[in-house]
């Protein structure tokens, strides 16, 4: 059985040359703002908006690995066992982006001020005699947001590296042994009571809510769930499939495949049910304070990503991935999940954008290139992380149950 990866040079040097797409990209950006004479507050905006994008993209998305370790884990699914250690490697390296998210948010929140002294990205933390901000402190302070970043980005580096080591210890326990196997059931239960007082709830607040502040939603958090998740379960399938083409993960089928699409498939329309639900209660509701965030993105010129953003996350995924035949073809499945991601990367977008930027907005060179840039940070290092162990979870007692696996 070849359990063993070795990273090919194509892929190797594709990696390096995304990130030296970024670098380039992210030195020219800095270049253009503190050498050209004519850089307004909108290009000093666009510039911090579009690293806070990828950095918090790349961060749920990679952090939903670790999530799935765990609820794979409590529900004893036996199904994962056999390309499990993809999505090991993922969250093992989610440090690294949220070591970047650290730096992008902190940087916007302690540095960043326009020509009027105001912070465009986070309005809260220049308040000024804005009655709504002012009584959101409480919650929407500097204080808190510090407080609640370096603990969700500390607990999910922690949890993300603790799961990959101990399951490569389980390999040199003795056979049939359990006891790591339970010590790894109690810790994925604590992983999900983190994970659900950061990701479900506070996270995506501060992080993205927070920058329309005037607006809110019951369902945000819960919406930037399901697009990561969804994401992050693609991100699994293409990785996956990589391995398979290059002879590795022997022991994964056309069963395992399916699994992963019905997912795929389900959490598209998860995500739409959240999406649908959010619109169509502001919508029907019809109270100004509210219906500001979607008349931007509607009917104004996000509109072109608004629609595009539902075509791309559930009516394709949908409509491909229906049939059974669809969700066991390598390339249908591969196709899905690079729209799925791209997709969700653009709902990201209409996320964040629109409150800094405003009606003036630009998916050019700049944003392009920074994405590429995490694109190759993200294949640089998982494919690294899968060097170093076994693809194949051996001495696992669940990896004769995923041997014999039928969808």
């Amino acid at each position: 059985m070849n359990d063993r990866f070795e990273i090919p040079a194509r892929l190797k040097n594709t990696g390096f040359a995304l990130i030296g797409v970024g670098v380039l990209t992210l030195l020219i950006g800095v270049f253009a703002l503190l050498m050209g004479a004519h850089a307004t507050d909108y290009d000093k905006t666009r510039f911090w908006a579009t690293l806070l994008h990828d950095s918090v993209f790349f961060c749920f998305i990679t952090g939903v690995s670790i999530f799935i370790q765990a609820a794979v884990t409590l529900a004893q699914g036996a199904w994962i066992t056999s390309f499990r250690r993809v999505p090991e490697a993922i969250g093992a390296n989610f440090w690294i982006f949220g070591i970047i998210g650290l730096i992008v948010t902190f940087s916007i929140v302690f540095l960043y001020k326009d020509s009027h002294g105001q912070n465009p990205i986070y309005p809260w933390i220049t308040p000024g005699n804005d009655k709504i901000l002012l009584g959101k402190q409480p919650f929407l302070n500097i204080p808190m947001f510090v407080g609640f970043s370096i603990a969700t980005v500390a607990l999910w580096a922690y949890f993300g590296k603790k799961f990959r080591a101990m399951s490569i210890a389980q390999e040199s326990a003795p056979k049939n042994d359990t006891k790591i196997y339970w010590k790894v059931f109690r810790l994925s239960g604590v992983f999900l009571i983190v994970y659900g007082l950061s990701q479900m709830s506070t996270i995506p607040w501060l992080w993205v809510m927070s920058i329309q502040a005037h607006w809110f939603s019951t369902l945000f958090s819960w919406y930037s769930f399901a697009s990561s998740f969804v994401s992050g379960m693609s991100l699994i399938m293409l990785w996956v499939l990589y391995l398979k083409n290059q002879g590795n993960l022997e022991l994964v089928t056309k069963e395992h495949m399916h699994d992963l699409g019905k997912f795929m498939f389900a959490f598209s329309i998860f995500w739409t049910y959240l999406w649908f639900a959010q619109y169509m209660l502001i919508w029907y509701a019809n109270i100004p304070d509210e219906t500001v965030y979607f008349k931007l993105r509607q009917q104004g010129p996000y509109s072109v990503i608004f629609y595009a953003n539902f075509i791309c996350n559930f009516i394709m995924p949908f409509l491909i991935l229906m049939s059974r035949p669809s969700k066991r073809n390598y390339f249908t499945v591969s196709f899905v999940a690079m729209l799925i991601i791209f997709g969700h990367w653009m709902d990201f977008f209409q996320m964040i954008m629109p409150g800094p930027l405003g009606e003036h907005w630009t998916i050019n060179w700049y944003e392009i290139g920074i994405f590429m840039g995490f694109v190759g940070i993200l294949i640089t290092a998982v494919s690294r992380t899968l060097t170093k162990s076994s693809l194949v979870p051996h001495n696992n007692i669940l990896l004769k149950e995923t041997a014999v696996h039928v969808a």
